[in-house]
């Protein structure tokens, strides 16, 4: 896997699969071949459902905390080098892939035996929106939208992030996946999720930054799929061809999508 160093950490570029929380199947390094005809205009779409981490927020913080630090502290208790600590973590969050235990932050308390809670609180300083994200929001309220942060995250985390970026306000609603009773990628998520939310697929726009994710929206008949292709500020820019996919948000703000 390629890496980026980037204040005092190697993170890293996702690759064909990850087994991190939060993050699933990545996207191809090649730039996106849909173009602005296929892109819909706001007044065809009555909902947005937004991914949190990765598409609003900046995943660095994620990365960094699943990557790097909760490995340094598993290491230091369990008497381990940071790459043995990082293998084993990296089992255990396979073990679970898929599953609403994969992003559940009480589970990862209980078998990891650290707080996992505690320290998100304590780094929550690196939690923050991705630029653009905050005047899109804005925007998307100045035209009447309903807007819905659909996310896989567990409440605990979502309230964490809450507290830090006051994302909530700029919102209708929130929806974790353990409300819907599935995460994103899996198919029975989305009319799971249509029957808690009551949208309309064909006038629903949904963008996130995670490929699996995007294919069952895809699948399930959302009219509208967008591809985030910068989840996080400390990494480039990974576009998957097959969806529309933006670097940023000032495509959403312009050109056909604007109103």
């Amino acid at each position: 896997m390629n890496r980026t160093v980037t204040q005092g950490f190697s993170e890293t570029q996702p690759a064909s699969s990850s087994p991190l929380p939060f993050r699933y199947t990545s996207a191809v390094t090649q730039p996106s071949a849909l173009n602005a005809q296929h892109f819909p205009n706001w007044p065809q779409i009555d909902d947005v459902l937004l991914d949190m981490d990765g598409t609003l927020l900046d995943r660095h913080f994620d990365n960094f905390f699943f990557e790097e630090e909760l490995p340094r502290r598993y290491a230091a208790l369990h008497t381990l080098s940071f790459e043995e600590s990082r293998d084993r973590l990296m089992a255990m969050y396979r073990s679970v892939e898929g599953e609403l235990a994969w992003t559940d932050l009480n589970y990862w308390t209980k078998r990891v035996g650290i707080d996992v809670v505690a320290m998100h609180k304590e780094l929550d300083h690196m939690i923050g929106f991705l630029p653009g994200a905050e005047e899109f929001l804005r925007h998307l309220r100045q035209l009447g939208k309903r807007v819905t942060i659909v996310t896989n995250a567990h409440s605990t985390g979502v309230s964490v992030k809450v507290a830090k970026t006051g994302l909530d306000r700029y919102v209708d609603r929130i929806v974790d996946a353990f409300e819907v009773g599935y995460l994103k990628m899996r198919p029975e998520y989305w009319p799971n999720c249509q029957r808690l939310l009551g949208f309309n697929p064909s006038r629903s726009l949904f963008m996130d930054d995670d490929e699996g994710c995007l294919r069952a929206a895809q699948a399930f008949g959302i009219g509208h799929v967008v591809h985030s292709a910068k989840s996080s500020s400390q990494l480039p820019p990974v576009p998957l061809p097959q969806f529309f996919s933006v670097t940023g948000f000032a495509p959403l703000l312009n050109g056909r999508l604007r109103s």
